[in-house]
């Protein structure tokens, strides 16, 4: 009987396995988050929280407060970004928490095909979540901006990249959620630091205010939120600054370099030591 090409057989003579192409590691990653319907909710909750803060803040916005349009539709950002956070964090710890992760590496060995899948998923699925939660709060401004609140008006300088801002600092949360997520394995840290990293961490130095905990502060994570101000409001950020002025899109590099490095030392961790 003819046999096979040595490179398609084991030793023993049986069909060897064929290694999963990066494809089927993206769709089985994709069917791990759709499955779950708790992170269906999840996002369901992060939209909500969103338009319902941004409704809640507009009631009380006047044209005497100095708020743009932008930010009365942008304001739910403070807390919808820790649904963005707990959405990367669970995409990044799911086959720790199920106890695939054995079998989700044997069939994967080269490993980091898994998490560029779990950071591509986390990419769409978070990018979905920020569209629909602006445009919910948009809606939910209607009545706010029609009355004593500003109207959202593109015209008005940095109103249209507080808007495209809101959609990138979201996605850049939940990135780094993924990234912490598969660096640290564990649910409960991978939250808990996250949230000292984009909200607790910038609040607690921002109460003692000086050159160094106001440098600390500007390469923080929590900078990704100056993507979602305009630029009145980040004028006055960096004239009451002691420590470095980031400008429109300083913020924005900060929490991609941070999602750059956490990702890699999460890759680093992956390949280079044993799964559990």
């Amino acid at each position: 009987m003819a046999q096979g090409p040595v490179s398609e057989r084991t030793a023993h003579g049986s069909p060897a396995r064929t290694a999963p192409t990066g494809f089927r590691v993206l769709r089985a990653e994709w069917t791990k988050l759709t499955s779950v319907r708790s992170n269906a909710w999840l996002a369901l909750g992060t939209v909500a929280v969103a338009a319902a803060t941004a409704f809640g803040l507009g009631m009380f916005v006047g044209p005497e407060d100095g708020r743009s349009g932008s930010w009365v539709v942008t304001s739910g950002f403070v807390l919808a970004q820790v649904g963005f956070l707990v959405l990367g964090g669970l995409l990044g710890t799911s086959d720790y928490v199920t106890g695939t992760a054995r079998s989700t590496f044997t069939t994967v060995p080269r490993r980091l095909p898994v998490l560029a899948a779990q950071v591509q998923v986390t990419l769409v699925a978070a990018l979905t979540t920020a569209l629909a939660a602006l445009g919910a709060s948009y809606l939910a401004t209607a009545g706010a901006r029609a009355g004593d609140a500003p109207a959202l008006d593109l015209a008005v300088p940095g109103t249209s990249r507080a808007l495209l801002g809101f959609v990138l600092a979201s996605v850049a949360v939940s990135l780094l959620g993924v990234g912490l997520g598969a660096l640290l394995r564990h649910p409960a840290a991978t939250i808990v630091g996250g949230v000292v990293l984009i909200l607790l961490g910038d609040q607690l130095l921002a109460a003692n205010p000086g050159r160094v905990t106001d440098t600390i502060r500007a390469f923080l994570p929590s900078s990704g939120s100056r993507l979602v101000e305009d630029d009145a409001a980040l004028a006055a950020l960096d004239a009451a600054t002691l420590g470095p002025r980031l400008g429109e899109w300083g913020g924005g590099a900060v929490v991609l370099a941070w999602v750059v490095v956490v990702l890699a030392a999460a890759a680093h961790r992956l390949a280079r030591h044993d799964v559990r």
